[in-house]
């Protein structure tokens, strides 16, 4: 009987590897949209945290260039918090299905 249970837990082993490797990939192509300023400066990060795009509101051009500088920070973490949140959700998902024993959790 114990090793019927060891095959069944390396065959879920395998399956939430395989599972994994999806859901990375699924996020890896995921963009996230972050916003500063009442969305005067937005940034668009992948799921590698990369940034793909900026786009920034003429009028702040002539600003205080300090104070753009905090929009585009600001717009940046805006969106890497907002991938963290995707990101979780994703994961949450997956480990609902294992039977993981209380308090166990899987590094991310």
């Amino acid at each position: 009987m114990m090793k019927g249970g060891l095959g069944n837990l390396m065959r879920q082993a395998q399956q939430m590897q395989e599972t994994m490797k999806k859901a990375q990939a699924e996020l890896a192509d995921l963009e996230v949209a972050g916003e500063a300023g009442a969305g005067m400066v937005k940034i668009v990060l992948n799921g590698n945290h990369e940034a793909k795009s900026i786009a920034i509101e003429p009028k702040l051009l002539g600003e205080d260039k300090e104070m753009l500088e905090d929009l585009v920070v600001a717009a940046i973490n805006d969106a890497v918090h907002k991938l963290a949140a995707r990101s979780q959700e994703k994961y949450a998902g997956l480990m609902s299905g294992l039977n993981l024993p209380p308090g166990m959790k899987l590094p991310f």
